[in-house]
């Protein structure tokens, strides 16, 4: 079955052109150069996890262009701290060389290597596969049974890959409506699969840990502030004030000074 375009995924489809476009010519790329700043209120990893993540694609991606250069094309993508290595190896040493610096990185729980052994790809195969990603997180928007941003969508040659930490029911939902976007040859899960009861777990707690919301009283936002007491001008009293003597002029010495009485 395939997906019409709605209005959510013509502009997350915008947001992919443009990503395509800046990103084009990078060797190695953090976050699998996927649309994801449009979905980032709801996240089912603490806050502390997504900053780790986050350091994780910085310091590997740092680690593999040190050490590789233009060699290869990697898109690096953590997701509570197992690590998601796509793109392009033209040979096979470099391929293990990438999995093995990813391993090497601090806090890194696992890694799934699917680099591909064969020449960079194209620009116009990387701005069709940003626009896939565009669809495919569309689609989970769409979705009403889905909370969109529990995924993570990563796309490398027409293969779309879904990260998170979602229940079975999720994961295959999710892998149903990925399949039925236009363009995608396959789709591949590395998915966290946790129980119903554990997910429920687990957002309570990420719920404790929010800051309870400020609430204000509707009567006294209603109520205008009380007005200050007017100030009454002091009577005469008959007394002539004595005329202060005039200020001596200040020394010359290179800084504005201003007399005070």
């Amino acid at each position: 079955m395939k997906f019409p375009l709605s209005r959510t995924m013509c502009l997350v489809c915008s947001t992919a052109a443009l990503a395509a476009a800046l990103s084009a010519c990078a060797p190695v790329l953090i976050g699998g150069g996927a649309v994801m700043g449009a979905l980032v209120a709801t996240d089912r990893r603490t806050t502390g996890t997504q900053v780790e993540d986050e350091g994780i694609e910085l310091r590997t991606a740092n680690r593999i262009r040190e050490a590789l250069g233009d060699r290869v094309h990697v898109n690096v993508t953590s997701f509570n701290r197992q690590v998601l290595l796509t793109g392009e190896a033209e040979r096979a040493e470099d391929k293990q060389r990438v999995e093995q610096i990813a391993q090497g990185v601090e806090n890194v729980r696992s890694v799934v290597n699917e680099v591909g052994v064969m020449p960079p790809s194209s620009l116009s195969q990387r701005t069709n596969d940003t626009f896939i990603t565009g669809k495919v997180r569309a689609s989970l928007v769409d979705a009403k049974d889905l909370v969109a941003n529990a995924f993570t969508v990563v796309t490398e040659r027409d293969v779309v890959y879904l990260m998170g930490r979602v229940t079975s029911r999720e994961a295959n939902r999710a892998t149903d409506i990925a399949r039925g976007v236009s363009g995608v040859r396959k789709v591949v899960r590395v998915f966290e699969i946790v129980s119903e009861e554990e997910l429920a777990r687990s957002n309570a707690a990420l719920n404790a840990r929010q800051p309870a919301p400020v609430v204000q009283d509707p009567a006294a936002a209603s109520t205008p502030p009380a007005a200050a007491p007017a100030m009454s001008a002091p009577a005469a009293s008959g007394v002539q004030a004595t005329p202060l003597a005039p200020l001596p002029t200040p020394a010359v010495t290179g800084v504005v000074t201003q007399p005070v009485r």
